[in-house]
């Protein structure tokens, strides 16, 4: 079996994917911490929250099942027999899914509140329109 190669994607380029691809599950407050300068253990986290457990599996599988098309893998992940915190590890970008009240619990952007904060949001979701 031939093995894919790794694309050479750059940590902030592959975050972008990360939320991109949590928001295809319909992820709620979609957020990347620029943590570059305040710590050595990653560059970014993306953070966001699936409204249920079932939607926290399906947005973690999402963003593994497609980030694996492209032989990016994750180095550890944690959470998918609980289901209330997935964390996927690629090194330099840490996935966070939570439930609401997980996310409020740990509260990472608070800990975390020195780093550059970018939402993201979903060009495509017309949640406005009836």
């Amino acid at each position: 079996m031939i093995q894919k190669k790794a694309k050479a994607i750059d940590a902030k380029d592959k975050a972008m994917k990360i939320a991109q691809l949590a928001l295809e599950k319909r992820a709620e407050n979609v957020v990347i911490l620029d943590l570059r300068g305040l710590t050595s253990i990653t560059d970014y986290f993306v953070i966001c929250t699936g409204a249920s457990d079932t939607q926290v599996k399906a947005i973690s599988t999402n963003i593994e099942n497609e980030l694996k098309k492209e032989a990016i893998r994750p180095w550890h992940r944690e959470g998918l027999t609980s289901l209330n915190w997935v964390l996927l590890d690629y090194i330099d970008v840490v996935a966070h899914v939570f439930l609401p009240e997980i996310r409020d619990f740990y509260s990472l952007e608070r800990i975390w509140g020195d780093a550059e904060k970018i939402e993201v949001k979903d060009e495509q979701r017309t949640d406005d329109k009836v």
